[in-house]
């Protein structure tokens, strides 16, 4: 295999390395702006319909916690997705919770919506560029040091 293809192999290879990379951090970028706009229009369906009550949590972790609480209607609801912003809760604890009349299975808890989840989006969002465009700097980098067909007739005659 001459040199020239090896070259423009490796100079192909690196192009598509470089689009990788930056698929990958539009489409984790897209999926984090989703996730927060998803957020939004649950605050606004709970905001548009809400009803307020105390709830028991069941079970708490740090993406998702476990809550029953009690309608007005003299339901008991456990919603399957659990409550939305669950952070910072422990199991037995008692709190408020605010849920959308309609579906009571959209429960959040009291005072808390979307802008509790901006922060750690723009944090997800600054690492997967923060390290995409340094990758794909090296990358480009990379690739300008291959050497192409016009640098290798040069080196072979200038060798003459």
């Amino acid at each position: 295999m001459s040199e020239t293809s090896q070259s423009a192999r490796r100079s192909n290879r690196l192009r598509r390395a470089r689009i990788g990379v930056l698929t990958a951090a539009i489409v984790i970028s897209t999926l984090v702006g989703l996730l927060v706009l998803a957020a939004w229009r649950n605050d606004y369906l709970i905001s548009s319909d809400k009803g307020v009550t105390s709830a028991e949590v069941l079970s708490a972790g740090r993406l998702r916690s476990a809550v029953t609480y009690v309608t007005p209607d003299g339901k008991t609801h456990n919603p399957k997705v659990g409550v939305l912003y669950p952070t910072n809760l422990t199991a037995g604890e008692r709190i408020n919770v605010e849920y959308s009349r309609s579906d009571p299975d959209l429960v959040r808890v009291a005072g808390r919506d979307v802008r509790v989840a901006i922060q750690p989006a723009l944090s997800v969002i600054v690492v997967v560029w923060g390290v995409a465009l340094p990758t794909m700097w090296i990358l480009a980098r990379s690739r300008r040091r291959t050497p192409g067909p016009a640098d290798g007739a040069r080196a072979a005659a200038s060798a003459t």
